[in-house]
């Protein structure tokens, strides 16, 4: 009951917001305005409180039922949020100019400075939606110490949040699959989030990473999105795709200690550590640990990891959040950096949370050599 009761509080808080911003944007665009009809302000205004209403509840369908309505419903809302943030720091910006404007004595015609605003922030939103589509290919060199020489040379694609549900779906995994098959890996690591965690024919969903394959193996673990509730469907559905699940385990690969620690083991500090003192490394031989997020660096390592690599951040997904996104992780939020003797690889992602849209962060396939 509590659970629930949180919850149902978040969700009323969330709508909340939204109810809150949705009317910033009429305040603000019949502000100063002349000769607006009734029937124009009442046409707004149910316009934007349809809109206020449409990502909460589409997103509550999501979780329970898979269909075409569902998932065209799902997508436009997720649009809609998308451009929603960028039309609310361009209503604050016309605001700011606003106020400066009249402290200096100026007239300025605050309706048109709302209208160019909002136009620069429709662009920009329209040009994240394509952005996000675009998928490119990141070349990384890693050298590790102790590297078995086998694998001097050999490379391995990373790739992670692909938030497989309401937006992308089994279509954009075959295209993900055809390119990295294309890339010939000689491993491939699966970074968690491959699910968004809503409703979705888990097995249906991975029958084309059956067609995901290396010489040295293809190993997935586990995001916070498969983990929202209980994760069985999903780690089910990935293994039997033929792909190898790591859970707080170690396989050795011609020399190379390969690592795997879900979400919720990492995500807690003491109990990461728990987990990978149970792991029980040898810190005289490379290693690698495949992690969702790069939340405890410190900790994996002090624990005599060589290179983690990660996802989660999406590089905060489109600008402004990608600021508060490099705030929250400081170096570790995206590519490639070090902690002590350890490196991390900090992932983009390949997919979308809410919103479809990238800005000030591209949708990613990493492509790591190892020297």
């Amino acid at each position: 009951m509590p659970s629930k009761n949180r919850f149902i509080t978040f969700i009323a808080v969330i709508q909340a917001i939204l109810f809150l911003a949705h009317f910033f944007l009429y305040e603000s665009w019949t502000f100063a305005t002349k000769g607006t009809s009734v029937a124009s302000q009442l046409g707004l205004k149910a316009a934007l409180g349809l809109l206020s209403l449409s990502f909460v509840g589409a997103s509550l369908l999501a979780f329970r039922y898979t269909n075409a309505v569902v998932r065209a419903l799902y997508h436009a809302s997720a649009v809609w949020m998308g451009l929603l943030s960028f039309l609310l720091f361009g209503t604050l910006a016309a605001w700011i100019i606003f106020g400066v404007s009249t402290v200096a004595g100026l007239l300025l015609n605050f309706h048109r400075t709302v209208e160019i605003l909002w136009g620069i922030a429709l662009i920009l939103g329209i040009g994240g939606v394509f952005n996000a589509s675009w998928t490119r290919i990141t070349n990384a060199t890693v050298t590790l110490s102790n590297l078995p020489a086998a694998w001097r040379g050999r490379r391995a694609a990373l790739i992670s949040d692909l938030h497989l549900g309401p937006v992308r779906n089994g279509s954009f995994l075959r295209r993900m699959v055809v390119k990295i098959l294309e890339l010939e890996p000689d491993a491939i690591f699966i970074a968690g989030d491959l699910f968004d965690g809503t409703a979705i024919d888990a097995h249906k969903a991975m029958e084309p990473l059956r067609q995901l394959a290396a010489p040295h193996g293809v190993y997935f673990v586990a995001g916070n999105h498969e983990q929202f509730g209980s994760d069985n469907k999903f780690i089910h559905a990935v293994a039997a795709a033929g792909i190898r699940v790591l859970s707080n385990e170690k396989v050795d690969v011609d020399g190379l200690q390969i690592v795997g620690v879900p979400y919720n083991n990492a995500v807690h500090q003491s109990r990461f550590a728990a987990v990978l003192h149970a792991i029980d490394l040898d810190k005289d031989r490379a290693s690698i640990l495949l992690t969702h997020a790069p939340d405890h660096p410190e900790v994996a390592e002090a624990a005599g990891v060589s290179l983690q690599l990660s996802g989660h951040t999406h590089l905060g997904q489109f600008i402004p959040w990608s600021w508060m996104a490099r705030r929250v992780y400081r170096q570790f939020v995206y590519g490639l950096s070090r902690i002590g003797n350890m490196q991390v690889f900090t992932s983009s992602g390949a997919g979308t949370w809410g919103p479809p849209l990238r800005l000030g962060s591209n949708p990613e396939i990493v492509l790591l050599e190892f020297q």
